[in-house]
């Protein structure tokens, strides 16, 4: 028994165990609605942007990296989307635009930070404001609209029962979990979190590694940018985007990611998400006005990074 606790992760069963206080607490409140078959489905689909976010934002934070720059790379991205799904009438083009302009952000990124030795949160807070500044620029500040059905269904169609877009956020957490807990590099990606200096000493290119973790995290954004194009049938320079860093740096944290790097886990992540999404959904339910939901986040924000604190400190 105590073999199979240890397996799965005491942290992570406390957020099991949180997730299902938080459903039996709001289902209590709504009970009509919450667990409606319907509302777990918008569950899903409100946490499918922020879910491919938050597991890339754990990568890049076991790294002992941190980007902030993520929603302002998803809204660029959906505008790149929409320009060219406009302009070539083509739902191929139109994503492979969307993701390389994420990935391109991604390795600004990450040559800013490693090559020009700026902080990782100092960089990332001044791309936040270029890209979307660029989104801006690009779109005069104005939606771009996308009547592509191909595209559309990325966003809004059913295969196998189940939205399209649950099938991408399943694929890339089975993606990310591979890549983090069974490959040689994932494996790498947790040494120099750990301890650069000694990550370099064992012979790992850790510059070359810190510019494609940035370049991934910036795919993924391009990635949740084709989604939100795809949901809303435009691409927009900032709604939809918005607050998107600060939600998937919070997934990661409360997920048992050390902000120090080293630590984390992709399925910690997915509980982090699932916890935040049953809480926005929950929040809405029972009409807590929108302050008071952003207070709630941001509380949740300091509660996730204190717990991680203790944990490391015992540790």
């Amino acid at each position: 028994m105590y073999d199979i606790i240890d397996r799965v992760d005491v942290h992570n069963i406390s957020l099991i165990v949180a997730l299902v206080v938080l459903c039996i607490i709001f289902g209590s409140l709504r009970g009509d609605v919450f667990f409606s078959s319907r509302n777990l489905l918008n569950i899903g689909l409100a946490v499918t942007i922020l879910g491919v976010l938050a597991m890339s934002q754990t990568v890049v934070i076991v790294a002992g990296g941190l980007d902030v720059s993520v929603g302002s790379t998803v809204g660029l991205a959906t505008v790149a989307t929409a320009m060219v799904a406009q302009s070539s009438g083509s739902a191929a083009l139109a994503v492979v635009a969307g993701l390389v302009v994420g990935t391109l952000c991604g390795i600004v990124n990450g040559i800013i930070i490693t090559y020009g030795r700026v902080n990782a949160v100092i960089a990332t807070l001044g791309t936040m404001a270029i890209f979307r500044g660029v989104a801006f620029i690009l779109s005069d500040g104005q939606s771009i609209s996308i009547f592509d059905e191909q595209f559309r269904f990325m966003g809004n169609g059913i295969v196998l029962g189940f939205p399209f877009p649950l099938w991408i956020l399943a694929t890339t957490a089975i993606v990310f979990q591979i890549f983090l807990s069974q490959s040689i590099a994932g494996r790498n990606v947790y040494a120099i979190g750990g301890n650069p200096v000694v990550a370099r000493f064992s012979g790992i290119k850790v510059n070359r590694y810190k510019v494609a973790i940035y370049a991934m995290s910036g795919f993924a954004g391009g990635l949740g940018g084709i989604i939100l194009a795809a949901r809303t049938g435009s691409g927009q320079p900032i709604s939809g985007s918005q607050g998107l860093e600060l939600e998937a740096i919070t997934a990661a944290v409360l997920g048992g990611c050390a902000l120090q790097g080293g630590r984390g886990t992709i399925v910690g992540a997915v509980l982090g998400v699932l916890i935040i999404g049953v809480l926005n959904n929950g929040m809405i339910l029972t009409a807590v006005p929108t302050f008071y939901q952003l207070l709630a986040k941001g509380a949740l924000l300091i509660l996730a990074v204190l717990v991680a604190e203790y944990r490391l400190n015992r540790a």
